[in-house]
């Protein structure tokens, strides 16, 4: 098989990986002679929900000795396999690189023979390109199920990014679906690679020039909807992961239907807005002071497919408002609809030296069609508590057309 139908295998094959972003490296290597990860030609790419289209992003191998149900290149499926040589995707990557398709390599790979074997020809890519090649450009490397410790550490060093993919939320729906994984030793692994990126940053702090270890961090993916979990424990397992293991970034992925499937799958993918408020949630989590258990206000324990989940929190908890842009701390701000986490800065900034009307609030270019029943302002004064829930939510509801065209610019500006 030649690489070009190598290729249309294991790109395809790699699909359904959502964990490969590129950003979070911060300058070139020492010594590079090709790419960088900043500076003229590099930027990162994003589709509306949130996956980055600048990476070569392929497969060693979709061989697996692994049955994992919801895998499409799982032992028992009968897709077409095919695996490249360590030469073959150094060559693959410097080619495509020198003709600017890409920005940088994502790796990952079936597991052949056993996880260290197969860990150890994703290692013998990055420090090819590395050593040999003297290329600086991004890499980011999944790690191997069960590859061992010392592996993980060769990989963090040449690798600007390590992803240890979770797969599913619980233990149980790994016991389900992939008998193989185990979740204790997926977060055993994600704990050595955090205790590595601390100590490197320690021996910086401390004057040392430690040599690099991953210094983009490192990421996980959860399968939405392979299973009956709900968004609750979904959830709250990210929010496990970023405090345990300070992981960069939790990716969620729909499940997609493969051929062949075990009859305990679905039959089709869940709503592709449920994987858009999951990320919704998951900002909400990491950077505006949200726990889990209190973004999900349904019964069900799922997030609202028509609402986003601080309007649906704010819906929930009319007691809280309408706050005062003038007097509320940062904190009780950051929870407003509308108003995001760059504009709460501005506010406070601001109403040092007066006092915000909403003409100002309108001038910060926040989200004022769903702010102004939940605010307060000089000269604005909403009487949240006298208005009806249902009809306060047909009032901010934001309409349905226009949600792709959210997506797009909440992966840009970050804005909740």
């Amino acid at each position: 098989m030649d690489v070009r139908a190598k290729l249309s295998i294991l790109a395809d094959a790699a699909k359904y990986d959502a964990s490969c972003a590129s950003s979070g490296s911060k300058g070139t290597r020492a010594g590079s002679r090709i790419g960088s990860t900043e500076g003229m030609g590099i930027c990162h790419s994003y589709t509306p929900d949130g996956r980055c289209i600048s990476l070569l992003k392929i497969l060693l191998t979709n061989y697996c000795i692994y049955d994992c149900q919801y895998c499409v290149n799982r032992i028992s499926s009968d897709t077409p396999r095919a695996r490249f040589s360590v030469d073959e995707v150094v060559s693959l990557t410097l080619d495509f690189y020198k003709r600017n398709y890409i920005e940088g390599l994502f790796l990952s790979s079936g597991i052949v023979q056993n996880s260290d074997y197969t860990m150890e020809q994703l290692i013998a890519v990055a420090r090819s390109l590395r050593s040999d090649h003297g290329y600086g450009g991004y890499i980011h490397l999944k790690t191997i199920p069960n590859a061992s410790q010392e592996l993980i550490e060769q990989a963090g060093r040449w690798a600007d990014r390590l992803s240890v993919n979770i797969e599913l939320p619980t233990e149980k729906d790994l016991h389900q679906l992939a008998p193989e994984k185990k979740k204790p030793q997926i977060v055993t692994a994600m704990a050595g690679i955090r205790e590595k990126i601390d100590e490197q940053r320690a021996d910086q702090k401390a004057g040392f020039r430690p040599p690099r270890f991953a210094p983009a961090g490192q990421s996980t993916q959860m399968i939405v909807g392979a299973t009956a979990t709900p968004d609750m424990e979904i959830l709250q397992t990210a929010s496990q992961l970023y405090d345990g293991q300070n992981l960069r970034r939790v990716y969620y992925s729909a499940y997609s239907p493969i051929p062949h499937a075990d009859a305990r799958l679905p039959g089709k993918s869940p709503p592709l807005v449920r994987e858009h408020r999951l990320y919704q949630a998951d900002w909400l989590i990491r950077f505006y002071g949200f726990e889990a258990d209190e973004i999900v206000t349904d019964q069900n324990r799922n997030l609202s497919l028509d609402v986003d989940p601080k309007l649906a929190w704010a819906l929930a908890n009319r007691q809280h408002f309408p706050v005062d842009v003038n007097r509320a701390p940062r904190e009780t701000l950051l929870r407003v609809p509308g108003i995001g986490a760059r504009n709460v800065k501005r506010i406070l900034a601001l109403r040092k030296h007066r006092g915000l009307r909403s003409s100002d609030l309108r001038k910060l270019r926040i989200a004022w069609n769903r702010a102004k029943a939940f605010v307060i302002a000089v000269d604005h004064h909403p009487a949240l508590a006298d208005t009806d829930p249902r009809k306060l939510k047909k009032k901010v509801q934001r309409p349905k057309q226009l949600m792709l065209f959210e997506a797009a610019d909440s992966a840009r500006t970050g804005e909740v």
